[in-house]
């Protein structure tokens, strides 16, 4: 009994401790991301990682989201005689709901990662050491780029995800299920607010914020060599994900209020 309890209390003891980092790390990156010099180049540098280089994933996920919402809404929808709410169902999913939630899940597998196995492997072969024996704190230069990328990229990325995800959805409402394309995009004008785009924006932003947090406090802390790389890299988009689950779940019970 007392190794389960000792199991317990080194479970809660790592969770605090890593708490208590993640949120110093973010402290440390507010705090230099306004000290100069600025290194733009490197910060669009990683925005083109996190943004340009995430697009057709984005483009793929958010299109047969659409798709499948349409086929799925209309079904269900049928059954009342309310075929006309199809286009407002999908708009309002992929806008305040999926359109995040799904940029900031495929980002943080393929961006998230590769930021945690970018950042462990310099740190595991004493690159980030090396940075500070030359006098360059290594959460400015190779952290903050990273984040504002995140930041900056994943609402731009839902931005697309929601367009596609609709623009897929009238594909197969009108052209596979028959709906008047009249009524789809009336009814979607009437029913979809500027407040529900601005809703998942917010929600990106938070998004964007976490999995690029997470995975450079993964990958900035690796130890145990090659393989604490590979751990890094799967713990950031474990951790990341189930962060951004959480963390909608919360934004969108304030944003119901």
């Amino acid at each position: 009994m007392s190794g389960f309890f000792e199991y317990i209390g080194e479970m809660a003891e790592n969770a605090i401790r890593v708490t208590g980092e993640i949120f110093l790390m973010l402290y440390q990156s507010v705090v230099w991301m306004f000290v100069p010099p600025f290194k733009l180049r490197n910060l669009f540098k990683q925005m083109e990682f996190v943004g340009v280089k995430s697009m057709f994933v984005v483009l793929l996920t958010g299109s047969f989201t659409g798709m499948v919402l349409a086929l799925q809404s209309y079904n269900a929808l049928k059954r009342f005689g309310a075929e006309s709410l199809v286009g407002p169902t999908v708009a309002l999913s992929m806008a305040r709901e999926l359109g995040p939630v799904l940029t900031g899940l495929m980002v943080t597998g393929r961006a998230g990662s590769a930021m945690a196995t970018e950042l462990g492997t310099m740190r595991v072969t004493e690159q980030i050491d090396a940075l500070y024996t030359m006098a360059v704190n290594p959460i400015k230069y190779l952290v903050v780029p990273r984040i504002i990328a995140g930041i900056l990229m994943l609402p731009v990325l839902t931005v697309i995800a929601d367009f596609i995800g609709v623009a897929g959805g009238y594909f197969i409402s009108v052209h596979v299920l028959n709906i008047n394309p009249g009524v789809y995009i009336g009814r979607t004008i009437d029913f979809v607010k500027v407040e529900d785009i601005f809703d998942g924006l917010i929600k990106s932003f938070f998004f964007g914020l976490i999995l690029s947090l997470v995975a450079c406090y993964q990958g900035f802390y690796t130890k145990g060599g090659a393989e604490g790389v590979g751990r890094a890299a799967t713990k950031s988009v474990v951790m990341a994900s189930v962060l951004i689950l959480i963390a909608d779940y919360f934004l969108t019970s304030m944003m119901l209020k």
